[in-house]
């Protein structure tokens, strides 16, 4: 189980949850990754590593790109049109106010670069409108429960 953010290109009158599925039927395409998030990737990346440090990066052609950062759980994947940054719920209290201020920067690095909009689909809205504390409170709920209940 992970924390998702999916980044969407949501048109005018389009509510979030038809970007949302927008986007999931056009990642059954499975088309090449478009030029300009190509592009984009180029310029994220080092961004990344600033913020994160070490990272593993996997291209496979022009069909998804990965980067990965063991400490954390943290991944970024682009795949055809579709892009998304994961962490698993490993983290609680104050690891996860850490990791998930890496992932409400990374977020914002991916924006800027991609012109998408980060929305969080856990609490049913865009990032930028997603209150930190909550998010924060939701990662380390759903943390201390999947331990209590598969231990960990």
């Amino acid at each position: 189980m992970s924390y998702d953010i999916y980044f969407l290109n949501r048109r005018d009158g389009q509510s979030w949850d038809e970007a949302l599925e927008a986007m999931e039927d056009a990642a059954e395409d499975s088309e090449p990754i478009p030029a300009r998030l190509l592009e984009a990737w180029d310029r994220i990346v080092p961004q990344a590593r600033t913020l994160l440090g070490e990272v593993d990066i996997t291209e496979y052609e022009q069909e998804s790109r990965d980067l990965s950062h063991s400490d954390t759980g943290i991944d970024l994947s682009v795949f055809s049109d579709e892009v998304s940054i994961t962490v698993p719920y490993w983290h609680a209290g104050d690891d996860a106010v850490v990791v998930l201020g890496k992932v409400f920067t990374l977020s914002a690095i991916v924006e800027k670069e991609t012109g998408l909009t980060a929305y969080d689909p856990q609490v049913e809205r865009p990032l930028a409108e997603a209150a930190p504390q909550g998010v924060i409170g939701l990662m380390s709920r759903t943390t201390e429960d999947l331990r209590s209940r598969y231990g960990g």
